[in-house]
């Protein structure tokens, strides 16, 4: 049988077999590179205070943050998911009852400690602006912000459409003696930032306030009651955003932790203290006087009711004397006075003309019409 001859590449193959002691190592593809959930708005690893390149996805910037020393990992997460969350909750050490609290809105400000992470929840505020107020003006938008602080982590979890952190990240990112404090640095960033947000909101609602007083102490009296209730509830939305923040802002600077607020932001932390005091002292204020106002158009309107009022009993007196001397003549009694007298028609309808003049101008200097 004839013998087939043999393929150059086969006697290659044996060659680098022959050689090596081995075969050839086939090719290894590249590991595929992990992209972040939608819900991701950025992630970062700071060392040092100063952002590293690049946007990892979370669960590789965080096992760079702990292999790293003085490193720390940034996730801005904005409405997520629960399954995002969940897995979020597995990479980061989150407990069960921290990841449901991530995924619901409306909680009220507070400081709360699960194991060696802390959860600070703040409220946000946007005012919408409006052409006019109307019954159904809502001016001002409110949300939640979520800081999750761990050793090497902080996960800020926004609720809402108000109260964006992308201006927070590029403020602090530019103080890097700040950042260099840690995960707490990014948490006096955002405080401060929903501070100023707070102030900045007052200064819309002062300036509705005064449109509003103006309307209602004006000479036609526009404003109505039901724009003032309306208005009355969007100040006490924004009251209940900010005036609860205290108690626990107070309580980070009171609170000897040994993995608590770091004392370098000691400073910053008591800055935002007062500029806050500043915010709830203006919206305490706003929401008195605003009662203030609604009391006065409600005696205004009191006083509206009680002048119509005045000037229908006027014209009703009037109107009954005409009714009482038509009633009167009407009943064609025989011996009626005057009953047959030829001018006694015109002279009823004198009567009549005559007792209602006397009675209108009586009205009309009383104040009555």
């Amino acid at each position: 049988m004839e013998q087939q001859p043999v393929r150059p590449r086969v006697r290659l193959t044996k060659l680098v077999t022959r050689l090596l002691g081995r075969p050839a190592p086939a090719a290894v593809p590249a590991p595929r590179r992990r992209i972040n959930p939608d819900a991701v708005v950025d992630c970062a690893v700071y060392v040092n205070g100063r952002r590293e390149p690049g946007r990892p996805h979370y669960a590789d910037a965080y096992a760079g943050a702990r292999r790293g020393r003085n490193a720390f990992v940034w996730l801005g997460l904005h409405d997520p998911g629960a399954a995002v969350m969940a897995a979020v909750g597995r990479t980061f050490g989150l407990d069960e009852f921290a990841v449901a609290q991530a995924l619901a809105d409306g909680h009220r400000p507070t400081v709360q400690r699960h194991g060696d992470v802390t959860l600070l929840v703040l409220r946000t505020a946007g005012y919408v602006g409006q052409h006019e107020l109307t019954d159904t003006s809502e001016v001002i938008d409110t949300g939640d912000v979520m800081v999750f602080l761990g050793d090497r982590f902080v996960i800020t979890v926004r609720h809402g459409a108000s109260g964006a952190l992308t201006p927070v990240r590029e403020e602090i990112q530019g103080r890097p003696a700040v950042l260099a404090e840690g995960p707490w640095a990014v948490a006096y960033a955002v405080c401060s930032r929903m501070v100023d947000l707070y102030l900045e909101v007052a200064g819309h609602v002062e300036r509705d306030l005064e449109r509003a007083e103006e309307h209602v102490f004006a000479r036609d009296r526009s404003a109505d009651i039901q724009q003032l209730y309306q208005l009355k509830r969007e100040v006490v939305e924004f009251k209940r955003a900010v005036l609860p923040l205290q108690a626990p802002l107070r309580s980070l600077l009171l609170e000897p932790r040994p993995d608590g607020l770091p004392r370098g932001l000691h400073r910053w932390f008591a800055d935002v203290d007062g500029r806050l005091a500043r915010a709830v002292d203006r919206v305490a204020a706003y929401d008195d006087l605003l009662t203030s106002i609604v009391q006065s158009r409600l005696t205004q309107l009191t006083v509206e009711q009680n002048n119509d009022m005045r000037k229908i009993a006027a014209w009703a007196a009037i109107a009954a004397t005409q009714t009482g001397i038509a009633g009167i003549y009407g009943m064609n009694f025989t011996n009626m006075p005057e009953l047959g007298w030829r001018y006694g028609y015109f002279a009823a309808l004198g009567l009549m003309a005559a007792v209602a003049f006397i009675l209108h101008r009586l009205f009309r200097r009383s104040g009555w019409l």
